[in-house]
């Protein structure tokens, strides 16, 4: 097949239409790196490779452009792309771009996710590693970059008996009060365990400042 006519098309995209009638839209770059003329004759093969080059360009392309605004999973990443361009093996041709490259990067994502769901949010553990893996993080991953905050989910716990809670932590007595008050922190993300002694605690130390009060 020929390539009858390649020209301008907008910006710095061209229009390279072949004798059969198709016409392919090309960014410059690939028009350089294939020689691409008009009265040139191609292959099936070369003109899948050209294909296949521009819609990789497009791909990876789109790609940083949605990474200018915020950071994605390998999983989120891959879905967005493969939305668009339903090629497995671009997408994934792509992905491992990305990834040689840094921009995308699950440990760094995940890492960052964690400060914010433990330091900002007080989740427990359960809660921290669900939300990350349901961003598509892998759950040895989510468990590794949550294992350095195991003392702050305590120390999280217990603030928010202090804080949010404490208006309903008033009598020790109150079953009813102090089984919302468990359910609520379950939802949190702390298992029942942790949640026991916590109540425990919180309320051995309210007797003790009654006590010297």
């Amino acid at each position: 097949m020929k390539i009858i006519s390649v020209a301008r098309y907008k910006g710095v995209t061209y229009e390279a239409e072949l004798d059969d009638g198709r016409k392919l839209y090309l960014h410059a770059d690939i028009i350089t790196d294939f020689g691409i003329r008009a009265g040139m004759e191609i292959d099936r093969d070369t003109l899948k490779r050209i294909v296949y080059a521009s819609n990789f360009r497009r791909a990876y392309q789109r790609a940083l452009y949605l990474l200018d605004y915020r950071d994605y999973t390998y999983s989120e990443m891959y879905g967005k792309l493969i939305e668009n361009y339903k090629s497995e093996p671009l997408c994934t041709a792509v992905m491992k771009r990305l990834t040689e490259h840094g921009f995308i990067d699950d440990v760094r994502y995940a890492d960052r996710m964690a400060r914010k769901l433990v330091e900002i949010k007080r989740f427990g553990f359960r809660r921290c590693k669900r939300e990350l893996m349901q961003k598509g993080i892998s759950g040895f991953i989510a468990e590794d970059v949550l294992a350095p905050y195991s003392d702050v989910f305590w120390e999280n716990l217990m603030e928010l008996m202090k804080t949010k809670h404490s208006r309903y932590l008033t009598d020790r007595e109150d079953r009813k009060t102090i089984e919302k008050v468990k359910s609520a922190l379950v939802r949190y993300g702390y298992d029942f365990t942790e949640i026991n002694r916590a109540v425990k605690e919180y309320f051995e130390s309210a007797e003790d400042l009654e006590e010297e009060n």
